[in-house]
């Protein structure tokens, strides 16, 4: 029985390096992914104050098309955010649900101000918002 025993406190202590191992790993990861939050939150509103119109999209997104569309329609070029194409478009796309409220894309911002999404960018273009917030005419007043 003595060797038995002998056997298993052995045994524990041997596992403590690898627990440690684990624990160390899992920290590393953990603060990894704060930093990356924090690193996407600050890219996030850092894009939307550099540019008159920004558009977080993905590139194979229908309602994205349709919003990016609008902007073709009034001549004007936003700073489109692919977030397919980026190794940490999860983790914006995770920031941009913290500041507006919704995960979903596009996401439109017109100098500073958050638009919405595709139904409402289209919406604010239909009754001329759109027009008057980027201070240009709309495709009706053109007529």
């Amino acid at each position: 029985m003595a060797k038995s025993a002998a056997f298993s406190s052995s045994t524990s202590f041997s596992s403590i390096p690898i627990l440690l191992i684990i624990v160390s790993v899992t920290v590393l990861l953990y603060a990894s992914t704060i930093a990356e939050a924090g690193d996407s939150s600050a890219f996030v509103k850092k894009t939307i104050s550099s540019h008159s119109i920004v558009i977080f999209s993905k590139s194979y997104c229908p309602y994205c098309r349709k919003a990016k569309a609008v902007f073709k329609e009034l001549n004007q070029k936003p700073h489109v955010v692919e977030l397919d194409e980026r190794d940490d478009g999860w983790s914006i796309q995770d920031a941009i649900s913290e500041i507006v409220g919704r995960r979903t894309v596009p996401q439109v911002f017109i100098n500073g101000k958050h638009i919405g999404g595709s139904d409402d960018t289209i919406e604010a273009y239909e009754n001329g918002d759109l027009a008057k917030l980027l201070g240009v005419n709309s495709k009706n007043d053109d007529l």
